[in-house]
């Protein structure tokens, strides 16, 4: 018959929920609404910042430039193409910037 140490057990459990580490991690996420004219409109994103950058279900990313109580307006960065209303959006959480140095000076920028 086996023999069964109650303290080898209760040992055994204590290292196994000392070794367990939970990482939770919150996504804020919206669903188009509406696209057109290379912008969509995404309900959902209530916390999104002025020239935020987002995600959308195919890859393709967006800007956000327009910011109101139940939606906000994204404009595209590449073709519209795949895009379509009940897609997801994600949040990045990340603005729009460029690295500026030395090489940068008097140089005008496309931001788009």
């Amino acid at each position: 018959m086996l023999d069964i140490k109650y303290a080898d057990i209760s040992a055994l459990i204590k290292k196994k929920i000392s070794d367990f580490h939970y990482k939770n991690e919150i996504i804020e996420s919206g669903i188009i609404i509406n696209i057109g004219d290379g912008v969509a409109n995404v309900y959902g994103l209530f916390n999104a910042i002025y020239g935020e950058i987002v995600e959308f279900e195919n890859g393709l990313k967006g800007i956000v430039l327009n910011l109101e109580e139940e939606n906000v307006g994204i404009i595209l960065i590449g073709s519209s193409k795949g895009i379509k209303e009940g897609d997801k959006v994600i949040r990045t959480g990340m603005i729009s910037s460029i690295n500026v140095g030395e090489c940068m000076l008097g140089r005008v920028i496309n931001s788009l």
